[in-house]
């Protein structure tokens, strides 16, 4: 369940220990959960509480971050770049990347971390000799996005195609050639692409009938590996149409996990029980 800002400042559990993961809308967040099992697992006095953070609670968001309450949080859309410019300091990872998704407190300063990009490569090194790293094409270009990015430019990938509703826009690389078009377009670059990502919303609890891809572009995904960030529900319908394709599909889960992870020793200092967390998720999802 998760609550708005407003309504939590209300509640006895402001005044302990906390931690967050905000977005707008929240609802979807499977974070409470994860998180909730590994605290339970070490016994810490400590409550990590979903917030819908509304957008004109942002400023009144950043001053309670001083609260000695405040442990952390994480972020999701439509803040991850939103945040990225009011934090007091930016660690390597989010410098790099671009945006952040994890906010933890060092000295009494507000520190900004992205753990999206090692959630997101581990699921990839599994699948990665199974085809070669010439194009991937990335649906969307929010901040999820540019942790993907910059992971695919670690792999050695040659040509990054974005697409998105916004074509005009500019993403520049060092690394490898960048394209962005539009949802008109990216079917011409289907078939020398070995991956295609999805990085938006599309498919996302409750709206589980949307898809990046539409069904009569589905047969462009036969022998490809597809991979959605999206992982409520585990399996979208972008990969119900590229597995009735024959592709090999990666769901969000694993990702979830593995930037949660991180963020929970960026935080506590201890390892995540990452098989306890991935049962706990599991037992949600009826499997």
């Amino acid at each position: 369940m998760a609550i708005t800002f407003g309504e939590f400042r209300e509640l006895a559990i402001s005044k302990k220990p906390h931690l967050f993961v905000i977005g707008h809308p929240i609802s979807h967040s499977l974070s409470p959960i994860m998180h909730t099992t590994a605290i339970r697992e070490y016994g810490l006095d400590l409550n990590y509480i979903a917030i819908n953070l509304l957008p004109s609670e942002v400023s009144s968001f950043i001053l309670w971050c001083n609260r000695d309450e405040f442990l952390g949080c994480n972020i999701t859309i439509p803040y991850k770049e939103t945040l990225f410019e009011m934090v007091d300091e930016l660690d390597d990872h989010a410098e790099q990347i671009g945006a952040i998704n994890t906010l933890y407190k060092k000295g009494g300063r507000l520190i900004g971390s992205n753990t999206d990009q090692f959630g997101f490569s581990q699921p990839l090194t599994t699948v990665l000799d199974e085809f070669n790293t010439h194009r991937a094409i990335i649906f969307g270009t929010g901040g999820a996005s540019k942790a993907v990015k910059t992971s695919l430019e670690n792999f050695g990938f040659e040509e990054l195609v974005f697409v998105s509703r916004q074509a005009d826009r500019r993403i520049e690389s060092d690394y490898a050639e960048v394209y962005v078009v539009d949802y008109s377009q990216w079917q011409e670059f289907a078939d020398e692409a070995d991956l295609f990502i999805n990085t938006t919303p599309l498919g996302m609890h409750p709206n589980v009938e949307e898809s990046p891809v539409q069904k009569q572009d589905a047969d462009l995904l036969t022998g490809k590996v597809c991979y959605d960030l999206v992982y409520n529900p585990l399996k979208t319908k972008f990969l119900t149409l590229a597995e009735n394709q024959g592709a090999e599909i990666i769901h969000g889960l694993d990702m979830l996990i593995y930037q949660g992870s991180k963020s929970f020793e960026i935080w506590t200092g201890k390892p995540f029980p990452v098989d306890e967390v991935r049962k706990s998720l599991m037992q949600y999802f009826g499997n």
